[in-house]
């Protein structure tokens, strides 16, 4: 056993379960485990450990790889878990769950059935860190302080890209900088589904120094885009950012609003003149026609056609992450392009191209277009599950579109909403969403849409139930109980003194009605009660019943309890009156300020 394996099996296990320590006992350190995580998202590349590494191989995944960023994220998530903060649940179903665990599934079947199988267990890895990642940042962003925290630790390391890029222009000489993504590429893609997030976070209601943040961020990302000199990246992170603007800023024109379009525009003239020269040259070495049209080159026209040729010969793809390895050896050379092929799984290739060949590399590069490389990799079915994954994505981010509000729990949905649109519009000329930086960044932002989607959903089933409180007259003797603990929160609390019609043939009408009626059976005949008695009766079941809604009452006025029980709690105590209006402040302490 190599020092690296015993390393992996020892040291990474007993760190990821001190780190999980720590984050149940202390919420300030929970707080620090996401910053650093957001934080060190693009500098995952050197902070891993690639177990059965393959580096000689052109794809997606070269190993099973394993970093402190996956200590940091088991940490969150098993805390938010095992610990939740004081009136939350343990966990909830986040939107598009289901859709992601059944592309994970599908992408374990064309595993199973494909050769090789290696190359497509380094993806899956990949792809299973990301589902725990979007789990954990959704299941620990619970609250607008979370949300601030995310958008601290993504300024800086979104500063700290572009800083970095200015240093390696301007300082060591790099043509088109790429910070520390190792491509100009996935360093355009980064500050392209970055930038709109903070254009949504500086027209949301937020303290004056983390807007100063977001400002900087969004200059710094517009130089640092420009610097990658990305075609694509130039043209649509300005889209992105008008929309996130036009979709986020007040319509009301004021000479302040006037000014401050007048300062943008003059700054975006300036850096374009600046970089105008070296734009034009960039836009200049190629057109649509030929990178499309010409079937001799390897232009972005070249990945589709071998992805058309894939589908014909095999509708099921030929396997996650094998593009490069059947490209190489078959479909390649069967459409005219010579590479040299791969030896298998354990033997390096040959790096030495023949004199015939008419390739810039010896072995195929994955597809540049994420489209074309999940049909070659994963087939049809792959490509239509994916399709339908992004649609509930932007379903999502599309709901905090309408009613525009300044309340960043709803704002920032549209910033991500914005982000997901720069993402998709990159990838369909790169791959680059595989990429494990961009991988992580996307699956935060994610898990922080899922966990605003499924706060916005709550506060509007809330909003519902008190909709339903309207003053109606009770007829039933049974529900006295509730009565009392009406009159009671009306007099105490202000509360309405009446509950709806429709509450007495509910199902907790009911419930209580039942009970009630097994208390007074009870109390006119104890015998059923008796320890001589095997079973007891009816009025003794219904007492139980009884004793333990009493007991679960006292266990959630005193302990965190699970989703399930907290939601059957709400709708207690607001058919009781304890709660006459929806509040922002945690359920056990409204629920112990309530009941005194």
């Amino acid at each position: 056993m190599d020092t690296k394996t015993l390393f992996g099996l020892t040291v990474i296990p007993a760190t990821a379960l001190g780190g999980i320590v720590l984050a149940s006992l202390s919420r300030r350190i929970r707080d620090l485990f996401f910053v650093l995580l957001v934080f060190l998202t693009p500098l995952v590349e050197f902070v891993d450990m690639n177990f059965v590494s393959r580096e000689w191989y052109r794809g997606t995944s070269r190993g099973f790889e394993v970093s402190v960023l996956d200590i940091l994220l088991l940490s969150l998530l098993v805390s938010a878990i095992v610990a939740p903060r004081h009136g939350e649940s343990r966990g909830y179903w986040p939107a598009s769950l289901g859709l992601l665990l059944l592309f994970f599934f599908y992408a374990c079947f064309n595993v199973g059935i494909s050769d090789p199988k290696l190359f497509g267990l380094f993806e899956l890895s990949k792809m299973f860190r990301g589902i725990l990642l979007f789990l954990a940042v959704a299941f620990y962003l619970r609250s607008e302080r979370e949300l601030r925290l995310l958008i601290f630790a993504l300024g800086m390391s979104v500063c700290y890209q572009a800083v970095l890029a200015f240093k390696q222009r301007y300082w060591s000489g790099v043509h088109r900088v790429y910070g520390t993504m190792d491509d100009s590429n996935s360093l355009s893609v980064y500050f392209c589904t970055t930038a709109p997030f903070f254009v949504a976070a500086l027209t949301s209601r937020l303290p004056k120094l983390l807007k100063c943040l977001c400002i900087g961020t969004i200059v710094l990302a517009c130089l640092g885009q420009v610097l990658t000199i990305s075609r694509a990246g130039i043209i649509i992170i300005a889209a992105v950012l008008l929309g996130a603007a036009l979709s986020t800023m007040s319509w009301q024109i004021t000479r302040r609003r006037i000014a401050i379009a007048l300062v943008v525009m003059l700054g975006a003239g300036a850096v374009t003149a600046k970089s105008w020269n070296t734009l034009r040259a960039r836009f200049a070495e190629s057109n649509l026609s030929q990178e499309y049209g010409q079937k001799k080159n390897l232009g972005r026209g070249y990945y589709i056609r071998i992805a058309e040729a894939i589908a014909r010969d095999n509708w099921l793809g030929v396997g996650l992450n094998n593009w490069s390895f059947w490209v190489s050896n078959k479909y390649g050379p069967r459409l005219g392009y010579w590479f040299v092929p791969y030896r298998g799984t354990d033997d390096e290739p040959s790096y030495v191209l023949p004199p015939e060949s008419n390739v810039d590399m010896p072995q195929a590069a994955p597809a540049h277009s994420l489209g074309a490389l999940t049909l070659g990799e994963l087939g049809i079915p792959g490509l239509v599950l994916l399709t339908f994954l992004w649609l509930r994505w932007f379903q999502m981010g599309a709901s905090f579109l309408w009613k525009r509000t300044a309340d960043p729990m709803r704002r920032m949905g549209v910033g991500i909403f914005f982000s997901l649109g720069g993402l998709f519009l990159q990838s369909l000329t790169e791959w680059v969403f595989r990429h494990l930086p961009i991988y992580y960044t996307i699956h935060i932002l994610l898990g922080a849409l899922a966990s605003l989607y499924y706060i916005k959903r709550r506060e509007k089933k809330a909003a519902v139930l008190e909709a339903e409180l309207e003053t109606a007259p009770m007829e039933s003797p049974c529900l006295e109980p509730i009565y009392a603990a009406r009159r009671w929160s009306a007099a105490w609390l202000g509360a309405p003194a009446s509950l709806p019609a429709s509450f007495p043939n509910g199902v907790f009408g009911i419930l209580v009605s039942q009970v009630a009626a097994g208390i007074k059976a009870c109390l006119r005949n104890p015998l059923p009660l008796l320890p001589w008695r095997r079973r007891p009766g009816r009025g003794g079941r219904f007492l139980m019943r009884a004793l333990h809604l009493f007991a679960f009452f006292r266990h959630a006025l005193r302990r965190r309890i699970s989703r399930q029980n907290r939601v059957l709690l709400r709708l207690l105590t607001s058919a009781a009156g304890i709660f006459p209006t929806r509040s922002k402040l945690s359920l056990a302490g409204r629920d112990a300020g309530a009941l005194g």
